[in-house]
């Protein structure tokens, strides 16, 4: 009774709506024949006049261990053919334990969620005769309880596989990797039915819908279809230790440490107008296809994600010139904080591939507290003590160039041939800093072409080099080389352990 989940009608609406059961789900999600059930039978029974059993309506969370790639997880999700996921179908002791487990067994923990899973519908009223008091003692305030702890303890996917809202849309957003599927799911505070009572009509997509929540950073990425998500999972889980408890685990190595990329000596252009695409420096130098980005939508002028290095797991940032130069907006200095509080969660080096010209600056980024966020980046980096190095490919001004590396203690740094920085770039600071010489002379156009070439001509990296305020600058066809002796030096530095922090999504 307990596998006929909503019974067969309810279970043909899912597959008619192009979506999985939650069996058929975590069934492809992990190693075949691994899933130990727990709780099967939990949920509403009826029974004749005799006390025999007559029909069982299950819970609408189907939980228990199972194996991926080998390694124990907990795997918990909703069964939206059952009151369709939300809270009155739910015995709210099942996630809270598999919440529990994977905290006090240290093991990653997948979410796999469809549905509202709060405190019940407007029904719930009158079927219990009172109202839900959100966060009352109980179960309730556990959950939540494990929800924040969890995610300072062990690594948390969430896949968001149909409409998800209230309860259900914060267990999708409190983790450290979400997908969607783009055509079938959407994730919102509150649905559309609920929002038309503040006057705003929109549909699932329009207020909820992948490009909405990716854009806006609530969730990380989003695939066409649940298999893709389920490759996602398994694919993200592989960089990360099962707990805080230990360390990310060596991959294959594959890839020659010595291995040169021929067009890393000309990939940036000499024009500096001009931008080029960091992500081919990221395949260059880092194993190939092991580059995994996360929250590519977001932040854009910052690339994230997490790759090897002969084999070791490393966090990466990059800057991206194609959005706004590289310049850190409120939204990448946002994104900056929630993947260095990730690296240094699970123990990752990380590396960062630099070419940032500062905050962003004019009108919308006042409005957008961009210095508040800049400084909260710069607390999270100068709060990280995993290993760090940076590789300054060109830009690197002012408070936000300070950022490449974190301050009071070690860490690598390369500059390549390309490398040009200051405390601010030239453009529109000489007209200030030089205006009374530039108005007296009699062309004051060829003075500020006089001025800025005079200037330029300083900014060599090698003159930086010289009183030793840039280490090295390196040919950037031996970054790669540079980068797998950063990862050896920094892998028997890694601490097991939990922080002194936990991360926050």
């Amino acid at each position: 009774m307990a596998r006929e989940m909503g019974g067969p009608d309810k279970v043909q609406r899912q597959h008619d709506g192009g979506r999985l059961t939650v069996r058929e789900r975590i069934d492809r999600l992990i190693d075949e024949h691994s899933f130990h059930e727990i709780g099967t039978i939990a949920g509403k029974a009826e029974y004749d006049a005799d006390g025999r059993l007559s029909r069982l309506t299950p819970a609408n969370c189907v939980m228990g261990r199972a194996r991926i790639d080998g390694r124990a997880v907990i795997v918990l999700g909703d069964d939206f053919t059952v009151r369709g996921g939300s809270a009155d179908a739910t015995i709210p002791m099942k996630p809270t334990l598999a919440e529990r487990m994977a905290n006090e067994l240290r093991l990653p923990i997948i979410r796999i969620i469809e549905g509202s899973g709060g405190g019940g519908s407007v029904k719930t009223i009158e079927t219990t005769g009172r109202t839900n008091l959100p966060g009352q003692l109980g179960v309730s305030q556990i959950h939540y309880q494990f929800l924040v702890n969890n995610l300072g303890t062990v690594p948390v996917v969430a896949l968001g596989l149909g409409s998800v809202a209230g309860l259900g849309a914060a267990r999708l957003a409190a983790s450290h990797y979400s997908i969607m599927t783009k055509s079938t799911s959407a994730m919102f505070v509150a649905g559309p039915p609920v929002v038309a009572g503040i006057g705003q009509t929109v549909g699932k997509q329009e207020l909820g819908g992948w490009e909405v929540q990716c854009k806006a950073g609530a969730v990380d990425h989003a695939v066409e279809t649940e298999e893709e998500a389920f490759q996602c999972a398994r694919r993200f889980l592989s960089y990360l230790p099962s707990s805080v408890y230990g360390v990310p685990a060596r991959g294959e190595r594959v890839d020659p440490v010595d291995r040169s990329d021929a067009k890393l000596i000309s990939i940036v252009p000499r024009d500096r107008r001009k931008v080029y695409r960091m992500r081919q420096i990221i395949d260059a130098v880092f194993d190939k296809g092991t580059f995994f980005e996360m929250g590519q939508m977001f932040g854009r002028p910052i690339i994230t994600g997490l790759a090897r290095l002969d084999g070791l797991p490393v966090a990466v940032l990059a800057s991206d010139p194609y959005h706004y130069g590289g310049a850190w907006t409120a939204d990448a200095c946002a994104k900056v904080v929630r993947f260095v509080d990730m690296a240094e969660t699970f123990h990752l080096p990380v590396v960062y591939l630099c070419d940032c010209p500062g905050f962003l600056i004019g009108l919308e980024a006042e409005k957008s507290a961009t210095i508040r966020q800049g400084v909260r980046a710069m607390a999270a980096i100068n709060q990280t003590s995993v290993p760090w190095c940076t590789v300054i490919v060109r830009n690197s001004f002012g408070v936000a160039g300070a950022l490449h590396v974190p301050s009071g203690r070690l860490s690598i740094r390369y500059a390549w041939l390309s490398g040009w920085w200051g405390s601010l770039p030239l453009e529109g600071g000489i007209e200030a800093a030089y205006r009374a010489e530039i108005d007296a002379a009699p062309d004051p156009k060829a003075k500020l072409a006089e001025i800025e070439a005079r200037l330029n001509a300083l900014r060599s990296p090698f003159r930086t080099a010289e009183p030793f305020w840039v280490e090295e600058i390196i040919d950037p066809r031996d970054t790669r080389r540079l980068l797998c002796e950063f990862a050896a030096l920094a892998e028997p530095l890694l601490t097991p352990g939990p922080r002194t922090f936990a991360m926050r999504p």
